[in-house]
């Protein structure tokens, strides 16, 4: 498995994770990663096999949750022909993959109480049965597991077996969020922005500038690095301005034309108008200056702009939330009035 991706970060959580991690990877035992989506747990458990004694043996990989139940045992065990329909000939699992190496168990807490059961006799004895074989065949694996369940409570609800989490958590690595390590949004963005523009053919990296920043910082990224590397990467390519990158969009299905959810198996019906937010009324725009209806709309246009970002104390994103805009509508907009540099 080789990857592209680097593991990035300065913060003291981050770093005491990656620490844990690696002398963890000298150990012949099992490791079990933790974390939310967009963690990096992949890039843990690579880290995990580059740094053991296995290093130069194969790195196989198995996503749990990507498999129907029915087949999940025939990837990890394999299965002899005829074994089931459809099985016109032996095939070697994952196991057998893996042999003198490490196999890496992605979303473990997706199997079921069967694979669960065999998987169990698979690291206690060192073998494992194809299906379909009463051959017993010997394998030597490291397993390193993760998860983003809390695995305990799945134990005591009785849908995960215990013994099998007390083989697999020998060493248990837990990786933060991206909201709690603090200053590592700026250094991934920073690293990512420049990675992009090397892509698209930027001459130089221009930098982030004070609103893209503000934006980034601020924002709890749920996806975590995952996300923020696509945000951040969207943002750069997007850029068609001289210096710093300066707009950011989160959210790339936000638009004023996106289709409303429908009722499964019905036509939706019409959904009301989500309420506007109560905002100070607006006096309607003189006639003086110019009476013809471009010249005032145009006028009221600026004077509500105006008035949206002094209420919002000139943040950007605050005020296109507030107007219903996305961000990049409102920047389009203030610039059309001049208003770009307004509060300062």
């Amino acid at each position: 498995m080789e990857r592209t991706t680097h593991v990035i970060g300065q913060s003291a959580p981050f770093l005491e994770a990656l620490e844990r991690a690696s002398r963890a990877a000298q150990l012949d035992r099992p490791v079990l990663v933790i974390g939310e989506r967009g963690t990096g747990k992949e890039l843990v458990a690579e880290r995990l096999h580059r740094l053991s004694p296995r290093w130069d043996q194969p790195l196989v990989v198995m996503n749990c949750a990507a498999l129907p139940e029915t087949l999940i045992e025939a990837e990890l065990f394999g299965h002899e022909a005829g074994a089931f329909t459809g099985a016109t000939k032996a095939r070697a699992g994952r196991f057998e993959e893996a042999h003198r190496g490490t196999l890496f168990l992605d979303e473990l807490g997706t199997l079921s109480m069967g694979a669960q059961e065999r998987l169990l006799r698979a690291v206690e004895y060192g073998e494992i049965h194809r299906i379909g074989s009463s051959r017993p065949v010997r394998v030597d694996v490291r397993i390193v597991a993760a998860t983003n369940e809390h695995l305990p409570q799945r134990v005591e609800e009785g849908t995960f077996r215990a013994d099998l989490l007390d083989r697999l958590s020998f060493e248990v690595v837990t990786l933060p969020p991206l909201r709690h390590r603090k200053g590592d949004v700026q250094v991934l963005a920073d690293f990512y922005g420049r990675r992009m523009a090397s892509e698209i053919g930027m001459e130089d990296w221009p930098g982030w500038g004070p609103n893209a920043l503000d934006a980034l910082e601020n924002y709890s990224w749920p996806g975590n690095v995952r996300e923020l590397r696509n945000v951040v990467e969207r943002a750069v390519y997007r850029w068609e301005q001289a210096g710093p990158v300066d707009a950011i969009e989160i959210d790339p299905f936000q638009s004023p034309f996106r289709p409303r959810a429908a009722v499964a198996g019905s036509a939706a019906p019409a959904a009301p108008a989500a309420p506007l937010p109560e905002q100070t009324p607006m006096p309607a725009p003189g006639l003086d200056g110019g009476s013809d209806f471009k010249t005032r709309v145009n006028r009221f246009e600026r004077e509500l702009l105006s008035r949206a970002l002094a209420e919002h104390r000139f943040n950007q994103r605050s005020t296109a939330e507030a107007l219903g805009l996305s961000y990049d509508q409102l920047r389009h907009a203030l610039k059309r009035h001049e208003l770009l540099g307004a509060g300062g």
